[in-house]
């Protein structure tokens, strides 16, 4: 059985299966085996993780465990109540003529991140013009249809991460800042804070930067260093705002003093610093990458709150969970009918009537017609029942995206 304990109970001889730290950027370490010696809890101590889980069947026990479906049911809680809050950004446009327009700028926009990132590698002159007309175009997509950009942003390859990254961050930003009310000019900073927050990785060596395997302390050290080579790099950058570079270098801060570069607590980052840790942290943790299996946006959103106040913002992560949906768009859901079906387009008005695509029925075992069903179009009686792992039914969610 798995089981949640806190690092306070943790000691020699309990199986780890999971550091739960994954809110931790390049976090590349083992994650599972039995504790041998005292030092190594002191490790993951110093790492400010909070709670670990365990297998009891293959190491000890704690009686200040809790089972591992315990906290989920916990965080499924939570998650419906954050579900609940006041709605968030409404589509102005169908989401059938803004995806045209958003296919466009997501291409565009790796491609203008890729060029920038190499020619400041390069020492070559920089032109911060096109970022910001970038900027202003996803800004405007968002608030056209968020749905469109929202649904390329689950269209990954894990070989292009670190572009496509960049990208779904500033979607995210955007996404985040309009439901906040942000004014027009903050939020543009931030986007273009998001745009570029990994800019200091051009001066991470490759051997590192796409290393495969596990990461040595001395290696996570140095990989740690981009998010102030982004700062000092965009603070010399003419035309680029404070805000910025404020987002860009607190991409990794966390509440509790665990994050970098400065290692700042609670109010000491700014109110876009612990909005961008949050945006930052969901894309990693639901992406493929070549050493991490990416959760489902469900997961991902569970473990934004059980992370929340010690890592990250409560108030802010709940306010994340309602603007993007209780089931994100890219989410593989079951029905009432026992079809599943990838969620295309959130509704504003009720989180839990989606725009879904059926292709698959549970009861037959098989693949169905696919059809595209709006829950909260009057007549239509299926609804959904809970979220579920692609894995589970060998179902590739980004072929019934777009």
């Amino acid at each position: 059985m798995i089981k949640r304990v806190p690092i306070s109970a943790l000691k020699v001889g309990m199986y780890i299966t999971d550091l739960n730290n994954d809110w931790i950027p390049h976090n590349t370490q083992r994650k599972r085996g039995v504790i041998k010696k005292e030092e190594t809890i002191e490790k993951i101590r110093r790492m400010g993780v909070q709670f670990v889980y365990i297998d009891v069947s293959k190491g000890a026990d704690s009686q200040d465990s809790e089972t591992a479906a315990e906290v989920d049911r916990r965080n499924e809680s939570a998650l419906q109540r954050a579900g609940e809050l006041t709605p968030g950004l409404r589509p102005h446009v169908p989401f059938t003529e803004e995806i045209v327009i958003a296919q466009k700028i997501h291409s565009q926009a790796q491609g203008l991140v890729g060029d920038f990132m190499n020619n400041v590698k390069m020492g070559a002159a920089i032109d911060i013009a096109p970022i910001h007309r970038l900027a202003d175009e996803l800004q405007h997509s968002v608030f056209r249809n968020a749905n469109a950009l929202s649904c390329l942003g689950r269209i990954r390859e894990k070989d292009n991460y670190l572009l496509e990254h960049s990208v779904n961050l500033s979607v995210l930003m955007s996404l985040f800042g309009n439901h906040r009310g942000l004014s027009a000019d903050v939020l543009h900073q931030t986007i273009v804070g998001a745009l570029l927050h990994d800019l200091g990785k051009i001066l991470t060596p490759d051997e590192i930067l796409h290393k495969p395997g596990r990461l040595s302390p001395e290696e996570f050290e140095v990989m740690k260093l981009h998010a102030r080579h982004s700062r000092d790099i965009l603070a010399t950058t003419e035309g680029i705002g404070e805000l910025t570079v404020i987002t860009a270098a607190q991409h990794h801060e966390r509440l509790d003093g665990t994050g970098y570069p400065e290692g700042l607590k609670g109010e000491e980052i700014s109110e876009y610093g612990r909005m961008v840790a949050i945006t930052d942290v969901y894309d990693a943790i639901t992406a493929d990458r070549v050493y991490h299996k990416g959760m489902t946006p469900t997961q991902g959103l569970k473990k934004l709150l059980e992370w929340s106040g010690d890592h990250l913002d409560p108030v802010l992560v709940r306010q994340f969970i309602r603007c993007i949906g209780l089931y994100p768009i890219g989410s593989l859901v079951l029905l009432e009918s026992g079809r599943l079906g990838t969620v295309v387009e959130t509704n504003e008005a009720d989180q839990r009537l989606p725009v879904v695509r059926v292709m698959y029925h549970t009861r037959f075992r098989m693949p169905i017609t696919v059809e595209t069903i709006d829950l909260a179009k009057p007549g239509t009686q299926d609804r959904i029942l809970r979220a579920v792992d692609p894995e589970e039914y060998r179902i590739d969610v980004r072929k019934f995206l777009v």
